[in-house]
């Protein structure tokens, strides 16, 4: 039974900050470029740190999944390596890799033909084909910390000319243990004048940590580091046994209002498990955790993304690499176990001011 139904709106709509992007001083060619993809005003966090970013100051910006945070620090970045090119080199450490790779996407799409360099540095790829890579120019490196450090270590990343640092999906990049990882990177970037992190959650236990990454800042909060629940619906739902509860889901899954859904569950074991018993219901899903290699990660990702399967079912740590718009309901079939990790798994739901579902078996 569906218990504790809570549909959370503000009453009071707050006032978005937004601007159309023709109104801030960026290069005509970027422009062309953000108006191709179909981008015509800011999200509130890309209005209040584009003037911050593009003056060089050091940023923390508090925003839910799914706000904007990547064309965030993308759209300036890209913008002052087109008036300078040696002076606003950039690295960008992500956590996961599916992430990374999205970034590095975004960012081709805003570069096309400009003439700025990318690439890409995450593991479970080739080491050989990343090293030739690094004999190419690059103005930005976007990368998880492990394989980033890797290059560092191999001496085939340099990074003393390298000025610009952004931390993305920061509280992700702490629960999963990348600290030390980080903070060796920082220290290879002798020139660095500008830090730009981004958090989907504000934690006071991380504050002392990101003092010591990050001095003098602006800080600019668009979420109170809570749940973004103005736009999602959530539910919990009591079952009296396993049986009863893969009844339920199963049903719940054949409904047409169920287009695209997330599952969580939280162990790799307990994700095959179920993507086998949904499998077996004639349910178009696939999985993706800790054990599935990176090729096949990336393709599971990329079939969710176009809609060839309805569901897919993760771990935690695996979905942090998904990014992707119109997830119509996120499924915790076990409780997450901590607020931060419910925070992150329904924020995957319900972006970009859309309606979302959230629904969590007891």
């Amino acid at each position: 039974m569906m218990v504790n139904k809570t549909i959370i709106l503000d009453e009071e709509k707050r006032n978005i900050q937004s601007r159309r992007f023709e109104e801030l001083d960026i290069n005509p060619q970027l422009q062309s470029r953000i108006k191709n993809k179909g981008f015509e005003k800011t999200t509130e966090i890309q209005d209040k740190t584009y003037e911050f970013i593009s003056q060089g100051k050091n940023v923390i910006g508090i925003a839910n999944t799914g706000t904007g945070k990547t064309g965030a620090f993308l759209i300036p970045i890209v913008n002052r390596l087109l008036y300078n090119k040696n002076k606003n080199k950039t690295i960008v450490l992500i956590p996961t890799r599916e992430l990374a790779q999205q970034v590095e996407q975004e960012f081709k799409s805003l570069c096309k033909g400009l003439k700025i360099f990318s690439s890409c540095f995450i593991g479970g790829t080739s080491v050989n084909k990343d090293i030739d890579k690094l004999r190419r120019l690059n103005h930005v490196i976007i990368g998880t910390p492990g394989r980033i450090n890797d290059m560092i270590k191999r001496r085939v990343l340099k990074l003393h000319d390298f000025s610009k640092v952004v931390l993305d999906e920061f509280d992700t990049m702490l629960d999963m243990g990348f600290l030390r990882e980080v903070q060796k990177i920082i220290d290879q970037i002798h020139q660095r004048n500008q830090t730009i992190l981004f958090s989907a959650t504000e934690n006071p236990k991380q504050q002392n940590i990101i003092d010591t990454l990050v001095h003098s800042y602006e800080k600019v909060r668009v979420s109170e580091g809570k749940a973004n629940r103005d736009n999602i619906y959530q539910d919990v739902i009591k079952t009296k046994d396993d049986e009863e509860k893969k009844q339920i889901l199963v049903d719940l899954l054949r409904k047409k209002e169920f287009k695209k859904v997330l599952i969580f569950s939280e162990t790799k074991r307990q994700v095959s498990k179920l993507c086998k018993i949904l499998k077996k219901s004639n349910l178009r899903v696939d999985e993706i955790h800790g054990d599935k290699s990176q090729q096949y990660r990336s393709k599971a990702i990329q079939k969710f993304k176009s809609g060839s399967i309805q569901v897919m079912v993760a771990t935690d740590v695996a979905s942090r690499g998904i990014d992707i718009d119109n997830i119509t309901h996120v499924i915790n079939y076990r409780i997450p176990s901590s607020k931060e990790s419910y925070i992150h798994r329904i924020g995957r739901t319900g972006r970009a001011g859309k309606e979302g579902s959230a629904l969590t078996f007891l």
